[in-house]
């Protein structure tokens, strides 16, 4: 019903509110790019764009047609790549460490899968420090990992600083040792953490030792003690307690693709161009 030529030319109308720079765009003339819109607008019966002598705007109903052209494109592009015989295929190893699977990377992987059916994508879940081993040992093609700012090479997705977090109601005694919530190590959240802590005079104990930011996370809702986490990941429920009590900075971190030059390349620049340029906002 809806034309992928039409639905494109909309598109880039609807993005740059600007019939001139749509075209630019789309490599097309001004008339076309016009003449797609208003045969776009007699198949669905609706006026999609305003348009005067001054400005450009969406309808209400051209909003709705941006979300449904979105879909239908994606869908359209990815049924050409399947049935064309040009599909990308193979074996994709991918390793994250726990902490990141928290963002929006379970539906970034989504849509990856969606868009290449065809690349059987296994996925190992760790800390930073055995991924980037099991990499440099042959068994991964690319990992997602944290790592103290501009120290790894690699692709580096966003970069965040880590915070000291707790409950609100957390309340620190002066004197007393940290009580600290930590992967086991070797961790880096773990060495940074401790390292700033004896760096300016602060004892620590543990006080809950797991494997999993779902341990970590549970363990601060407790109120057992307090923990070192990117910025970016701090839940709603849960708050940054660096200033109130003081305590000392613990540093940056990147959030960093890195992967095995043995790898299928074209494989791996798929997935980390699908990962580049996406906010990885909490989910939790």
């Amino acid at each position: 019903m809806y034309e992928p030529t039409q639905l494109r030319s909309f598109l880039a109308v609807a993005e740059t509110l600007s019939f001139t720079k749509a075209a630019e765009r789309l490599g097309l003339a001004q008339p076309t790019v016009s003449q797609h819109v208003r045969k776009l607008e007699t198949a669905a019966k609706r006026i999609l764009i305003s348009r005067d002598t001054r400005d450009v705007r969406l309808t209400d109903n051209g909003d709705a047609m941006a979300g449904f052209a979105r879909t239908i494109l994606s869908a359209h592009d990815a049924a050409t790549r399947y049935f064309s015989g040009s599909a990308m295929r193979g074996r994709l190893r991918f390793g994250t460490a726990d902490d990141l699977a928290i963002t929006g990377l379970p539906r970034i992987l989504r849509e990856f899968r969606q868009v290449y059916p065809q690349i059987n994508l296994e996925l190992t879940v760790g800390q930073s420090d055995q991924l980037y081993k099991k990499l440099n040992a042959g068994q991964l093609d690319l990992v997602f990992v944290k790592w103290v700012a501009g120290v790894k090479d690699g692709t580096v997705v966003q970069h965040d600083t880590f915070s000291w977090v707790g409950l609100e109601q957390t309340s620190l005694e002066p004197g007393h040792p940290v009580p600290l919530i930590s992967y086991p190590s070797p961790s880096l959240s773990r060495k940074l953490a401790i390292d700033a802590l004896e760096s300016s005079g602060r004892t620590w104990r543990i006080t809950c030792t797991t494997r999993q930011i779902s341990g970590v996370l549970a363990a601060l809702r407790a109120g057992i003690g307090v923990a070192v986490m990117p910025t970016s990941l701090v839940p709603e429920d849960l708050k940054i307690i660096t200033r109130r009590f003081d305590l000392p900075p613990v540093g940056d971190v990147d959030f960093t693709l890195i992967r095995n030059p043995l790898a299928n390349a074209e494989v791996i620049d798929a997935l980390t161009q699908t990962i580049v340029g996406r906010t990885l906002k909490k989910s939790v």
